[in-house]
């Protein structure tokens, strides 16, 4: 899952250099921006790809689909994902349960938000954490650099070390100019890594609450997850 930080360098194209913030005045503009967009942002219509890193194989998968989101208050947020390659999936988030619907096997799985088996996470959790549940997560940003990403987007790099016995290493997050995550790379204690891309963003735009679920026929198999 989304901090801007204005950084006063220079920055060559092609080869980002790294910025040290230690000043916790800066710190404190950049969460306090960060925060800002999260409460602005009422919706969101976006192109998502995904890469699935296997460290042990060096080899990884790669998804691409669209997404939904849309926060609800105190609660968290609603959001649908619909893959389209490798295979067509379709995972919604709703009212505390989610649902994974796999139409090539014709089942779906169905269980609580919280459980391990939402794969819903990454960007989207860091689009609506606030910022007491990021300084409560994570130690204060150290690792701060300027970077562009495919498709000629600015953004700023930042590295998340979590507090505690996490249950990853580390979390990168890219923001762009409005203060927007557009990529979350998440890497694993064993090395295995996730990394989410949104492109072609939406904001605010009308989105319906019946676009967050899923209908399924009666002959669709439920699993319990």
């Amino acid at each position: 899952m989304l901090v801007v930080v204005v950084v006063a360098t220079a920055l060559m194209i092609g080869s980002p250099k790294a910025v040290h913030c230690q000043s916790a005045g800066l710190v404190s503009a950049v969460l306090n921006r960060m925060e800002r967009n999260r409460k602005s942002l009422t919706s969101l219509r976006a192109v998502i790809s995904m890469e699935k890193y296997n460290s042990q194989l060096r080899d990884a998968e790669r998804y691409n689909g669209t997404i939904l989101y849309a926060p609800a208050g105190a609660r968290e947020a609603s959001v649908r994902i619909e893959w389209r390659s490798p295979q067509h999936e379709i995972l919604t988030v709703a009212n505390g349960q989610f649902i994974l619907f796999r139409p090539r096997l014709g089942m779906a799985y169905k269980g609580s938000s919280k459980s391990k088996s939402n794969k819903a996470g990454g960007v989207m959790e860091m689009m609506y954490m606030t910022r007491q549940q990021l300084e409560a997560r994570f130690q204060p940003v150290q690792d701060v650099r300027e970077e562009t990403l495919w498709g000629e987007v600015s953004t700023i790099h930042l590295t998340l070390v979590p507090k505690g016995n996490a249950s990853f290493k580390y979390a990168e997050i890219w923001v762009d100019s409005s203060g927007m995550p557009v990529q979350t790379k998440i890497v694993e204690k064993n090395d295995d890594a996730t990394t989410m891309r949104l492109r072609d963003l939406e904001k605010n735009v009308k989105i319906s609450s019946d676009e967050f679920s899923v209908k399924l026929d009666s002959n669709v198999r439920i699993v319990k997850g």
